[in-house]
């Protein structure tokens, strides 16, 4: 059984975690295809940790193109049992500002023709996903980043667009419209795949602007992205330090078994070819995988 980790996704601008100790990198190749690069394993303050460039060194992914299967696999093959991600958003509300952290626990879809499933090919599942970010994991980092003096903000919605273009003027107003507080493009098809690996999964929303709704503010670019991004990564890495330490022993949540009552297909009926794929998945037997 690998050694369980806590796993780190790091978003655009946190291509690296200079604090990990005794650094290994570790290429992984998955049933679902390669992963967006090298797992970088080590520890932080003595806990281990295994990190991955969401979008590649480089920033060599856009978010559609992110092998988001590959990557959540291979997170579990690790014996990743918490998954934190770190992720750039644009702001929806006035009081959420730019260089703002948000620790968001609901999701709204708005992405076209991704892969956000494991389970296809005969095998049917259906998880629970009415509260899908982990609350306990949630917690720890609102803890972390109290700790780490950051300008955060307790829960919200993240409405997950597909980008890779920004909002226009009508989609911006009509997510306020809605209620929905921050925006980004990649966090809730990471947050669905999770769950259907049974890990743990809370994501630091960085906030780098204020997508172009508001008037008084420039319209969205890049280069006003990557201006804050600096910043960001510094509290991200700070917030990331907090959170290992205070990590619980054990998992109290309901994470871990949410393929229990989820799984539809007899695993008795799959058809031989496919249970090397999804035996890591659903727990099958290492004879099988």
């Amino acid at each position: 059984m690998p050694e369980t980790r806590i796993g780190v996704v790091g978003g655009s601008g946190l291509y690296e975690m200079g604090q990990l100790e005794d650094r290994e990198e570790v290429r992984i190749s998955t049933p679902f295809g390669e992963p967006s690069d090298a797992f970088i394993l080590g520890s932080l303050q003595d806990v281990p940790v295994a990190f991955l460039a969401r979008h590649g060194r480089g920033h060599r992914y856009s978010p559609h193109e992110v092998p988001y299967r590959a990557n959540i696999y291979g997170f579990k093959s690790l014996g990743v049992e918490r998954l934190l991600s770190m992720g750039a958003v644009g702001s929806l509300r006035i009081d959420i500002e730019p260089l703002h952290v948000v620790i968001p626990d609901q999701f709204f879809d708005r992405t076209r023709g991704r892969k956000a499933t494991f389970f296809e090919d005969g095998i049917v599942a259906h998880v629970s996903f009415s509260d899908p970010v982990c609350g306990e994991l949630a917690n720890v980092l609102v803890d972390s980043a109290d700790a780490a003096g950051c300008h955060y903000h307790r829960g919200g919605t993240y409405v997950c667009m597909e980008g890779p273009q920004f909002s226009t003027r009508a989609e911006s107003e009509l997510y306020r419209s809605w209620g929905m507080d921050i925006i980004g493009m990649t966090n809730l098809t990471e947050a669905k795949l999770a769950r259907e690996a049974q890990i743990c999964y809370a994501t630091m929303a960085m906030v780098t602007d204020y997508d172009c709704w508001h008037d008084e503010e420039e319209e969205v670019t890049a280069e006003m992205i990557l201006a804050n991004l600096h910043h960001n990564v510094e509290d991200a890495q700070r917030i990331l330090l907090e959170a290992v330490s205070r990590m619980p022993a054990e998992r109290t949540c309901a994470c871990g078994t949410a393929l229990q009552y989820a799984l539809l297909a007899d695993p008795a009926q799959i058809p031989d070819e496919h249970l090397k794929r999804f035996a890591l998945l659903l727990g099958l037997p290492e004879d099988s995988q």
